[in-house]
């Protein structure tokens, strides 16, 4: 472990220049004092190390040198794959690992292409969680990665809308879509998504499983995502709506909202249009379009604009009663 951190330290040195200790040590997490030790460890190996007193002063390295010691190990090569998105990287457990890779591709590149990347890296950000919402626990997302990763049978006790059960899986991929994760797994012949977070408790067999010739998890995942959405949006909502809601329909619908917005017919007086948008089950939908509260008017089906008009009967009903 000190070792991986004294070539840490030396690379920073080498990739941002003058360093004072306590930098050092908040990048490395550790303490100053062994900060101290590490710049002391780093002279007496050859480095040349230069301390510079006063209040712009700090550690930086003898002008025109360079170590080409910047080998990548292979959890420190396949963490650069999650580049631009270090919170999920800590979420797999590999925030330090990947902070790693990134100084040793920054030390191997030539001069003015690691000025690039630190440019990019200061100008772009992925953020992967939606608005608004806390982010899944997920106490086991390490030990399925490491299913994933070694191919082993993963036991699993998991929460799902009917109950809870228990199943034998061959963990085949992960996948974070809205700040939330899933695996991709194989069971009884098929392959299934479960989200992370309703795992109870999961153990690996200790049993390796050869993976399905050809799967493509990029491939099955827009595929399911495909069916997802078809399954889900079976009916179409005749809508009139306000020009406020016409600024909601994308928040609060996804894609089906600007899909509605693109066929929208011409505003009348009062800047409504009328539109129509895929909707999922009455049941689902009218609690879906309550969300756009007096910004919208369903014209049609009929039963939806029955059940619409029923549940507001019901809350005007409650809220006009006297407590």
């Amino acid at each position: 472990m000190r070792a991986d951190r004294l070539l840490s330290l030396l690379l920073l040195l080498q990739n941002r220049g003058r360093m004072t200790a306590s930098e050092l040590a908040a990048e490395l997490e550790v303490s100053v004092r062994t900060v101290y030790r590490d710049i002391e460890a780093l002279g007496a190996s050859g480095v040349p190390v230069c301390a510079d007193r006063g209040p712009a002063g700090g550690y930086r390295l003898v002008d025109g040198y360079r170590t080409r010691l910047t080998g990548l190990t292979d959890t420190e090569a396949a963490s650069l794959f999650l580049a631009g998105a270090p919170g999920p990287a800590r979420d797999l457990g590999l925030g330090a690992v990947l902070a790693a890779a990134q100084l040793k591709l920054q030390a191997a590149l030539p001069a003015e292409l690691a000025d690039r990347a630190r440019r990019i890296q200061d100008r772009f950000h992925l953020d992967a969680p939606a608005w608004f919402r806390d982010a899944d626990p997920v106490p086991y997302l390490g030990a399925v990665a490491q299913a994933v990763w070694g191919q082993r049978v993963l036991r699993a006790h998991y929460r799902r809308w009917g109950g809870e059960v228990h199943r034998e899986l061959h963990p085949l991929g992960l996948v974070l879509k809205g700040g939330i994760w899933y695996l991709v797994a194989g069971i009884d012949e098929t392959v299934r998504t479960y989200r992370i977070s309703r795992f109870l408790a999961v153990d690996t067999t200790g049993e390796v499983f050869d993976r399905p010739a050809g799967f493509d998890l990029a491939a099955y995942w827009e595929e399911s995502s495909r069916r997802l959405e078809a399954a889900l949006h079976q009916g179409v909502a005749l809508l009139r709506i306000s020009p406020r809601a016409q600024k909601l329909l994308p928040m609060q619908f996804g894609s089906a909202g600007v899909r509605a917005l693109e066929g929208a017919g011409p505003p009348d007086a009062e800047g409504w249009v009328r539109v129509e948008m895929s909707i999922e089950p009455q049941a689902v939908a009218v609690s879906d379009l309550l969300r756009l509260g007096i910004e919208a008017e369903v014209i049609g089906p009929p039963e939806l604009r029955e059940s619409m008009a029923q549940v507001a009967a019901a809350l005007a009903s409650r809220y006009a009663s006297s407590r």
